[in-house]
């Protein structure tokens, strides 16, 4: 039993490593990193140049200010990493041949969204750990303790909306729908989401959902990232007022961490029911 459970998880490395390669060799990758870190090192440097200063001024601003570049490009870098991956074997035909293969299908699933995974994490790894090194200069190994915080949750957050392109690509009957679908999720969860709950709040002037309202932010991984990352921090709630919106018992870390890590099991396991047979 050890034996065979030894070998299958070497095809799902092998597995994860050919599609780590896979996103290397065509470049993106390193052009996303690029991206990202100098995305923000500039944030991280100039996020408080209206207030006339330049570099990281505190630990909670920093975090701040990241937290939005985060939440609108670590989802879409997911989401275009992953929309494909099932539905771009099956367009080339060479799903076929994978399946023919002595694996089965949750481990050529796993194994595709591991090297993915990897491959997520060397698209940011660069620009966490360059303005980790400024937070470190800044503030000394004290400071770093909520920004490695900040690092984990976004790491999950990119997580999430990998299980979700995945589920998308297992869905979806080719790669023109599955581009459409993963823009639409982006456009919905990001943007949409709260502008939504925030209408039906101010349309019946505070009486609709009332303070249930808030709990409805747990139905979307990029909020419940944003209240870990913004809300959770007392310094943050009383200098943006925020305690009157997002009730102390959502602000549990806890609680916003077993969330997101259902976040990111649950599509995987309904992507990995709906690839059988």
């Amino acid at each position: 039993m050890s034996a065979a459970c030894l070998l299958e998880w070497r095809q799902i490395r092998a597995l994860a490593g050919k599609e780590f390669s896979d996103r290397l060799r065509n470049r993106w990758v390193m052009v996303v990193a690029l991206v990202f870190t100098v995305a923000s090192l500039l944030i991280t440097y100039f996020g408080a140049a209206a207030q006339g200063q330049v570099g990281p001024t505190s630990i909670e601003l920093t975090i701040a200010s990241l937290v939005s570049l985060v939440i609108y490009l670590v989802p879409l870098i997911a989401l275009l990493l992953g929309f494909d991956a099932i539905v771009g074997e099956r367009e080339r035909g060479s799903l076929d041949l994978l399946l023919s293969l002595p694996i089965t299908r949750q481990e050529l699933l796993l194994g595709k969204y591991l090297g993915l995974a990897m491959a997520l994490t060397l698209s940011t790894l660069a620009g966490f750990t360059l303005v980790g090194g400024l937070l470190w200069r800044q503030f000394g190994l004290a400071g770093l303790y909520h920004y490695a915080g900040f690092v984990a949750s976004a790491w999950m957050l990119g997580l999430t909306f990998l299980s979700l392109a995945v589920l998308i690509s297992v869905l979806a009957h080719d790669r023109a729908r599955a581009s459409g679908l993963a823009i639409t999720l982006w456009f919905g969860l990001v943007l949409v989401f709260d502008l939504l709950l925030l209408g039906v709040l101010v349309a019946s002037a505070g009486r609709l959902g009332g303070e249930s309202l808030p709990w409805l932010l747990l139905c979307n991984p990029a909020d419940l990232f944003r209240i870990l990352n913004v809300f959770s921090l007392d310094d943050m709630r009383t200098l943006y007022g925020l305690t009157s919106i997002v009730p102390p018992a959502l602000a549990n870390p806890w609680l916003l961490g077993g969330a997101m890590l259902a976040w990111i099991a649950a599509p995987l396991g309904l992507a990995a029911w709906r690839f059988r047979p």
